[in-house]
């Protein structure tokens, strides 16, 4: 009996024992393939931000994670604004295939449709990012802003953020009557609507031209970004006032080329759409951070802050409002838009 017990482990030893040792070795020893192989997908991501904002560092932070998340599978390598093409060449460039993927306002496609703005940023509806973003993912934005992406074959893999917007400005605007008279820099779509109506004289233009119309005063002042985005861009250096009057709520994007979308493996997909929610938290956060320490910066520096109070505030929202109505008979999709965030924000408690 303990002959045959010792054969057995012999042979044991001799055959399967051998091979299994020599199998949890290689396990143990063989690098993983991704870490070895190229990156099966490469794209090019252009987004809105210069390079020298820190949202565009974030940017390059969000590139870098998905390469690490995906063993190397995946590469995006991020271009600031106008590196590749122009910004508001973007969506072209995406459907395309020119570039794989961007990082944009949806807002700058309204000429292409008007849902764009209407799903982007419906002016003075909210004051902070968690309720549009829940709008987008709980009460079925995201699906209607892929749904219009789709036209273009490009596919939005979802929506980033940055925080409340203030307006830097040569001149005081405590009033609605301040506007009237005024020359503001404006995005495409409502914002430019509801400046016109207040009697402001609007100009569009991309961010990087903004701070030259400052100087040479073809502006007075400039709805472009948060307080410290602002400042990164330098405009305290020509402006006196930044105004506070929780005017927008504009989101970001990243979307990429829809034949691209396709070619990816599911895993890959859904690390991406993770990566980009964690990347609009860290966005959010990082920003108001910076804000505190802008806003303490500029104040040192002579600058004064003007809080729009509660009571002008919600006269400037009435005539919001009937821009939303106006938007919303523009075609069914803007309309569609339009009636789930109004429904939203009487949710809220905010309509």
């Amino acid at each position: 009996m303990k002959k045959t017990i010792k054969k057995t482990r012999r042979e044991f030893l001799k055959s399967g024992g051998l091979a299994a040792l020599g199998a949890g070795t290689a396990a143990f020893s063989t690098p993983r393939v991704y870490a070895q192989s190229k990156p099966q997908f490469k794209w090019k991501a252009q987004t809105l931000w210069s390079a020298a904002e820190l949202t565009y560092k974030i940017f390059q932070d969000f590139c870098a994670r998905v390469k690490k998340l995906t063993d190397g599978r995946l590469e995006i390598t991020p271009f600031p604004a106008g590196a590749i093409v122009g910004t508001f060449e973007c969506l072209d460039a995406v459907s395309k295939n020119v570039i794989q993927a961007m990082n944009q306002w949806p807002g700058y496609w309204t000429g292409k449709d008007p849902a764009f703005a209407c799903i982007g940023d419906m002016i003075f509806a909210y004051s902070h990012p968690w309720e549009k973003d829940a709008w987008y993912h709980y009460k079925g934005g995201l699906q209607m802003l892929r749904d219009l992406y789709a036209q273009y074959n490009v596919y939005c893999v979802g929506v980033t953020w940055w925080g409340v917007e203030s307006l830097p400005s040569k001149k005081p605007i405590r009033k609605i009557e301040d506007f009237k008279g005024l020359k503001i820099r404006v995005p495409q779509g409502m914002t430019a609507d509801l400046m016109t109506k207040l009697g402001a004289s609007t100009i569009i233009l991309p961010g990087g031209e903004v701070y030259s119309a400052l100087e040479r005063g073809v502006v007075d002042a400039t709805d472009w970004g948060t307080p410290s985005m602002n400042y990164r861009m330098g405009f305290h250096e020509v402006t006196k006032y930044f105004i506070t009057l929780y005017h927008s709520m504009p989101d970001g994007d990243f979307c990429v080329n829809m034949d691209e979308w396709k070619k990816l493996p599911d895993d890959i997909k859904i690390i991406l759409e993770a990566a980009v929610r964690e990347w609009a938290w860290e966005s959010v956060e990082r920003v108001a951070l910076d804000d505190i320490r802008a806003i303490s910066a500029m104040q040192k520096k002579g600058l004064a802050q003007i809080i729009w109070p509660e009571q002008e505030w919600r006269r400037i929202r009435e005539m919001a409002e009937n821009i939303w109505d106006e938007w919303a008979a523009k075609n069914p999709l803007s309309k569609k838009a339009i009636d789930s965030q109004k429904a939203w924000l009487k949710e809220l408690g905010r309509l």
